[in-house]
């Protein structure tokens, strides 16, 4: 055989049923096209069809006898091993890909971490203002000897965030600058609030 003759062309001549029967029979002797037709049971068209596609690609080789008549052989016997293999899978990852991999992995990671922080915090945040809403309700209802209305809770709940000047009590309250001094002053005299430069703030038990 050619050294010029594909493999896969190979195969796919030995992958009939047929042709590789014909190529075993005539691997125990020389045979004449009704000879292989009988034996093996083919039409005499199918084996002659056969027998010319591998001659073409000198699997087999032919001679006429003294009745001329044309007999077949291999011209080059073939032996076919086929098995399977265990394939391991090599991964084809590269450093920098595993680097990107691990990277993804810490920032799931972290991310999984910080969502579960920001649950726990958002549990304790609703607490934290089902707390302050009953405080509120404790000092409006308890407290009443100390407030005149609801904008001085108002005020107080403002303060209790952070210091603020008195504009910034005007937009944080959205009081009148005039009522909001009125109030303040108040809160200074029953020692709820103090001033310290422009900055009013809660102190005493109040602050606590």
């Amino acid at each position: 055989m050619s050294e010029g003759v594909e493999v896969a062309r190979l195969l796919d001549i030995l992958g009939n049923r047929n042709r590789r029967r014909i190529i075993e029979l005539l691997r125990q002797k020389p045979c004449f096209v009704t000879e292989i037709s009988d034996t093996l049971m083919l039409s005499p068209k199918a084996v002659i069809d056969h027998l010319q596609m591998m001659e073409k690609e000198t699997i087999l080789s032919c001679q006429m006898d003294e009745r001329r008549r044309k007999y077949y052989y291999l011209a080059h016997d073939i032996l076919i091993d086929v098995s399977l293999k265990e394939i391991r899978i090599i991964s084809a990852v590269s450093a920098e890909d595993d680097e990107k991999n691990e990277r993804l992995k810490k920032a799931v990671s972290m991310l999984g971490r910080m969502i579960r922080s920001h649950d726990r915090i958002l549990a304790n945040l609703e607490q934290v203002n089902h707390d302050i809403e009953m405080m509120i309700n404790d000092i409006a209802h308890n407290h009443k000897d100390l407030f005149r209305s609801e904008r001085e809770i108002t005020v107080i709940i403002a303060l209790s965030h952070e210091s603020l000047t008195l504009d910034e009590l005007v937009q944080a309250t959205s009081l009148p600058a005039g009522e909001l001094a009125e109030i303040l002053k108040r809160c200074e005299r029953t020692g709820i609030v103090t001033r310290e430069d422009e900055r009013y703030l809660l102190r005493g038990v109040h602050a606590e």
